[in-house]
């Protein structure tokens, strides 16, 4: 692309680069012919030629030191750009709140996507079983909002790497083969995508008014099942049956959980 071209697309920061999702949102910017930077810690900024960073900085993303708990980066490399993509782990959700409060001193930030890329926090019902997660995704689209910032939301339901090796069976690594717990009655649809998918819709929205200050939610036909589904498939794979036992979500949950924690 010729820097002509390149100056009349929209300059992208992305804050969580380093992650598995940041890494695949800042390769799909730049494959859409976006200037992109990735905002990174000091000890990643020293290793340009790492494994993580060096293919973004071999395909022409800049690197910007800075992190979310350094205010003045985070001022200084939003006045960079146009959109702001921020791919934090979940445990960091409430730690946008400075990154917002510097999209709004910059005033320059025409979109905002947070750290979403999963449910629709304000559409859940797990019966208060989250210790508090939605709640704080809920509160940053509050501040959001609250500032006037425009933004959109990405929700995406399941990334299938964290739950299809194992059918979706909590403390396993593979599938099974001799029983398979299916929650509840197992008919609930679930949406399964992958992070690199993700990636290009999230970077096709950036330029699209359509999207503007609304929730995108991403529900290919062919990535949606039930757990009975998934079990069929499995079962047609094995050529035999599976015992299938049912748990109650609220079991399940709990099983998941404890699993991952």
């Amino acid at each position: 692309m010729s820097r002509e071209a390149a100056r009349t697309r929209s300059r992208v920061l992305v804050v969580g680069a380093t992650g598995r999702l940041g890494g695949s949102i800042a390769r799909a910017s730049l494959a859409a012919g976006h200037p992109t930077f990735a905002l990174v810690r000091p000890h990643h900024f020293a290793r340009p030629d790492s494994p993580v960073l060096g293919p973004l900085v071999a395909a022409g993303a800049t690197l910007l030191q800075g992190s979310l708990e350094d205010y003045s980066s985070l001022l200084e490399a939003v006045c960079q750009v146009d959109v702001v993509i921020c791919a934090v782990s979940t445990k960091q959700v409430l730690e946008q709140k400075p990154l917002i409060r510097a999209i709004k001193e910059a005033g320059c930030v025409k979109r905002f996507i947070p750290a979403e890329f999963g449910a629709d926090p304000t559409k859940v019902q797990i019966c208060g079983m989250d210790y508090g997660f939605y709640e704080k995704k809920i509160e940053i689209r509050h501040s959001i909002e609250s500032e006037g910032i425009p933004h959109t939301y990405i929700c995406c339901n399941f990334f299938m790497r964290y739950l299809l090796p194992s059918l979706v069976q909590p403390g396993l690594d593979a599938p099974p083969r001799d029983e398979i717990k299916i929650f509840g009655e197992g008919n609930t649809k679930g949406v399964f995508v992958k992070e690199n998918d993700v990636a290009k819709f999230t970077i096709c929205t950036i330029e699209d008014p359509r999207t503007l200050n609304k929730t995108l939610y991403l529900r290919p036909p062919g990535n949606v099942f039930s757990m009975n589904e998934l079990a069929d498939l499995w079962e047609s794979k094995l050529k035999k049956s599976l015992k299938r036992c049912s748990i109650s979500l609220e079991d399940g949950f709990n099983l998941y959980i404890f699993s991952v924690c």
